[in-house]
């Protein structure tokens, strides 16, 4: 009877759990919608930990090509920072596919399917909140990419099933003497069930963190029903094909909703947390470890495409969440021609930002003093070509171009364990620019920011002549910044010349950041100590020492 009414009281309790954790799953959901209401049309809100960005490369380091943006460009344009800018996605899978979306460039032709989507998700407020809220079921409780553990599985070691199951066996036994003698089987139960969860937490932290990732990739599975479910023809091929590669993994799903509950107990529902206890006490999730696994080894490929459908929807709402923030600050480039040509272009990441226009059939050289915003107008050119060809989307009033591929070298560092100085890493840096001209493909586009700075004014200057004249030769669109006036010179028959400027009045500096046609007609680098505060006689002596140059070609 003890026993009975014992067994009652849990089965009341995980009763009690389960409603709990259908209520607050219901209030959690309506919460995201007020907010996705609310924050509509809105920069997003997130801040990022540390180590929040951990997983985002996966997808994209699994799925290489060569039309990709690399390393030097995707820091150099601070490209981590574009990402959180247009990054609304509420899945890690959405996250990891955004990111491999903005680091690769695409052909006018692969864009047909893209703007369909997002022109759809656009002007459907309704489908676009059904589907975040798919995706927040999914949710990005992930710390590391899938991918870095599917690729290490065949290293998980084999952990033989034969010992859980005479631990089970021997424990059904225990629950059947309660029957008859409640104190010796309640006894050794508790003693069975205290092994089993010592032994339980020696095992599970080898194989702990692929259960993570399995659970993750339970809820990415089950997410395909909740997408039959919405009905929406704009997504009727790309559910197929999630519901087809799915038909593969049954044996993975099977049973895995209740070993391994999709939200876990970091979701905070209190049934999950009793179902936590309840595979600490049994080892129903390691025995269960080694079939799962066989089945993902066995269907890599249509792990993948789910992966990869249920990413792409995701970060398809992500551009139409951004294109909506910016309102009518943007516009659908246009490929072709010879000549790149933007209007009102815009840095996606400075707010109120000053924006710019630019018409050039040949590379462009811009000379200017320092603060005067060359540099930002390199990388908001460099920036928005990338979105044009990966996102569709570009932050100005009008955009057409070729198709490029997109290098720069801008912000560079001494490379301590290369033992490179910076010299030797801009010189590495302009050379691969100049190795992926010669390939076949579409034309280069390139931005150098102070090119060769690393070295002396006489051979900087040579050396700089020459490598941008071999831009123009191999066809290169080079936009480059420097401070050495007699470049515009020099070049003035491959590159077309511009400059920024700012005035120095009054003990302050000001800058309009509009780029204008013709080399720099002011210097202002020494009148600036004066603005900062150094003592006249060094602002007057260093203006000496300069005048006197420029007048006789000598220092003294």
């Amino acid at each position: 009877m003890e026993s009975i009414i014992l067994i009652s009281i849990l089965v009341g309790i995980c009763f009690i759990a389960y409603l709990l954790g259908l209520r607050d799953q219901k209030i959690a959901e309506k919460a995201l919608l007020i907010k996705l209401k609310k924050n509509s049309g809105q920069a997003p809100f997130r801040e990022y930990k540390q180590d929040d960005l951990d997983h985002i490369p996966g997808f994209y380091n699994n799925h290489k090509s060569d039309n990709q943006i690399d390393d030097i460009t995707w820091n150099d344009l601070n490209m981590d920072g574009v990402f959180a800018r247009i990054n609304y996605c509420l899945s890690a899978t959405g996250e990891e596919y955004l990111y491999y979306l903005l680091r690769t460039l695409k052909q006018e032709d692969d864009f047909k399917e893209h703007e369909e989507h997002v022109k759809f998700f656009q002007s459907n407020a309704d489908a676009r909140q059904k589907c975040q809220l798919i995706f927040y079921k999914i949710g990005r409780r992930i710390r590391y990419s899938i991918y870095d553990y599917i690729d290490y599985l065949d290293r998980v070691p084999d952990v033989s099933n034969a010992k859980h199951f005479i631990m089970l066996g021997l424990m059904v036994i225990s629950g059947a003497v309660c029957f008859v003698n409640f104190k010796i089987g309640f006894i050794a139960l508790l003693g069975l069930m205290a092994v089993n969860l010592v032994w339980y937490f020696r095992q599970k932290g080898t194989i702990e963190p692929y259960l993570a990732t399995f659970a993750y990739i339970l809820r990415v599975i089950y997410a395909t029903d909740y997408f039959d479910k919405i009905k929406y023809p704009e997504l009727e091929k790309d559910i197929k094909d999630m519901k087809d590669a799915t038909k593969a993994l049954k044996s993975f799903v099977r049973g895995a909703g209740i070993l391994m509950t999709p939200g876990g107990s970091a979701s905070g529902n209190p049934m999950e947390v009793i179902f936590d206890y309840f595979r600490m006490v049994t080892h129903i999730d390691l025995i269960k470890f080694n079939q799962m696994y066989k089945a993902i080894i066995a269907h890599r490929e249509d792990l993948d495409k789910i992966l990869e459908i249920t990413g792409r929807i995701e970060a398809e709402i992500s551009v139409a969440c951004f294109r909506e923030s910016v309102k009518d600050n943007y516009c659908e480039p246009v490929f072709g021609g010879e000549e790149y040509n933007a209007k009102v272009l815009l840095h996606p990441l400075i707010e109120n930002a000053v924006p710019n226009d630019i018409a050039a059939d040949r590379g462009v050289l811009i000379t200017g003093s320092n603060a005067s915003g060359k540099s930002t107008f390199l990388k908001t050119c460099a920036i928005n070509t990338i979105l044009a060809q990966t996102i569709h989307t570009v932050l100005a009033k009008e955009y057409k171009a070729p198709i490029y591929k997109v290098y720069s070298s801008m912000a560079l560092k001494d490379d301590i364990f290369e033992g490179d100085s910076y010299y030797i890493v801009e010189i590495k840096s302009i050379k691969r620019i100049l190795d992926a001209a010669k390939k076949d493909g579409f034309r280069v586009l390139c931005f150098v920011d102070e090119v060769l700075r690393g070295t002396n004014t006489i051979e900087r200057i040579a050396a700089s002549t020459e490598i941008l004249k071999t831009f123009a030769k191999e066809k290169v669109m080079c936009f480059a910044a420097t401070h050495d006036i007699e470049l515009t010179t020099l070049l003035a028959d491959y590159y077309g010349i511009y400059h920024f400027e700012g005035n120095v009045s009054d003990n302050d500096v000001h800058f309009d950041y509009l780029i204008k046609e013709g080399p720099a007609t002011t210097r202002n680098a020494i009148k600036l100590l004066g603005v900062l505060g150094y003592d006249n006689e060094v602002v007057d002596n260093a203006q000496h020492l300069a005048d006197h140059f420029l007048k006789n070609g000598v220092w003294v």
